[in-house]
């Protein structure tokens, strides 16, 4: 693909990349028929060759407004395209680029420029986060189904093992779950624990929301917050940074690339993606014990995303269990999105709400005990509409 962007952005670190991503585009379309978006709406401008165009004709000085952005607003940032374009276009690369540099020319009305603001400043930080969802688990028994279904019921704190091994890693705990479902990292340690890995928390938010939501200040804020609070206990010999959220893991392993030019920040940014590893890996590289008798074993497992497609660790999780005696039922379409991807659902409602109705009826169309997943954020989501339990697959092992 040809390209001409503009002087504003032409010679920029950012402006670079996007060009070379531009020029590996060779127009042939594999990625249409994985793309979600186009799939519900059968729109080339909702599909990833359409975006393309889009943000093409954005960095090279045509005019675009609203209804370039309302077109990027729409994608979801699955990469499923990335996993099936044979050129290796870094799509949601250029996704980034594009948001971000529209967010510059194109305001929003005030409603969704306040709406993101508040996503951005309150769900990234339990502390404002935790009495705001009490208050809502409070209500919870009073309010309509069709509310309550996303209100997560309140769980008490769970309890981790100390730390009694020579071996040593960080366990991210992450800024939403430890408060929607702190039984997931909990579930994480005691397995590791069993494994002669001792682990120590790593709190924090990785960033994942407001990288996506364009707010670059806020999100090199948090990776670089998160880099000084970790760096110590690298230093002091943890072996593996393990995080339970392949949403935030992708992130994480993504912090070389997005600090590379931050002299401050980027040998020690390199180091912590190298470190990163999803907990999948790191069980299935260890020899994990046999789930517990009277442990549901017929089971539908939804692949996330950014476990799929981000972090390229199809079939990881899926092998492993499977090796441990569980029947992983058929789904029809598992690399499809469930329509969660971190904020969307609340700024997407009426695309993602079809989406999630198509992904659990997929997964139960097998008649599992349960749905296993390896996300907070697809854990919570399918868990409004499913008619099976819904838990993380660590879970299953503890």
């Amino acid at each position: 693909m040809q390209t001409s962007l503009t002087a504003l952005i032409k010679d920029t670190p950012a402006g670079r990349e996007a060009d070379a991503i531009l020029r590996s585009c060779v127009h042939c379309g594999f990625c249409t028929a994985s793309c979600p978006t186009y799939r519900l709406l059968g729109d080339e401008l909702d599909g990833p060759r359409g975006r393309i165009y889009l943000i093409k004709a954005l960095l090279e000085g045509h005019e675009a407004g609203r209804t370039t952005q309302v077109h990027l607003d729409r994608c979801l940032g699955c990469r499923a395209c990335e996993t099936a374009c044979p050129s290796g276009v870094e799509y949601a690369r250029l996704l980034d680029i594009g948001r971000t540099h529209i967010e510059r020319l194109s305001p929003r009305p005030l409603g969704e420029r306040l709406k993101r603001f508040l996503l951005c400043r309150v769900l990234p930080y339990p502390r404002r986060l935790r009495p705001l969802l009490r208050a809502a688990q409070l209500i919870r028994p009073l309010v309509p189904h069709a509310l309550r279904r996303h209100i997560p019921e309140h769980s008490p704190p769970a309890v981790w093992p100390v730390p009694r091994h020579a071996r040593r890693a960080l366990l991210f705990e992450g800024c939403v779950q430890p408060l929607f479902a702190p039984g997931i990292n909990a579930a994480a340690a005691r397995l590791l624990d069993r494994l002669g890995i001792g682990v120590l928390p790593a709190q924090g938010c990785c960033g994942a929301l407001s990288h996506h939501l364009a707010a670059e200040a806020q999100t090199h804020e948090h990776m670089r917050r998160n880099i000084d609070a970790w760096w110590p206990r690298i230093q002091a010999g943890a072996e593996t940074l393990i995080v339970t959220a392949s949403g935030c893991g992708t992130m994480i392993k993504d912090y070389g690339r997005l600090l590379r030019h931050d002299p401050h920040y980027a040998a020690r940014a390199e180091r912590v993606s190298q470190l990163t590893r999803d907990v999948s890996e790191v069980v299935a590289a260890e020899a994990p014990p046999a789930p517990a008798v009277g442990t549901p074993r017929r089971i539908a497992f939804h692949s996330p995303c950014s476990l799929t497609h981000g972090q390229g660790l199809a079939g990881v999780t899926e092998s492993l269990l499977s090796r441990l005696g569980f029947e992983l039922t058929p789904v029809a379409d598992p690399g499809l999105c469930c329509g969660s991807a971190g904020t969307y659902s609340i700024l997407q409602p009426a695309l993602s709400r079809p989406m999630l109705r198509a992904k659990v009826e997929a997964l139960e169309a097998g008649h599992p005990d349960l749905i296993a997943t390896a996300n907070i954020g697809c854990y919570a989501y399918l868990r409004q509409e499913a008619r099976v339990p819904v838990v993380h697959w660590v879970e299953l092992l503890t």
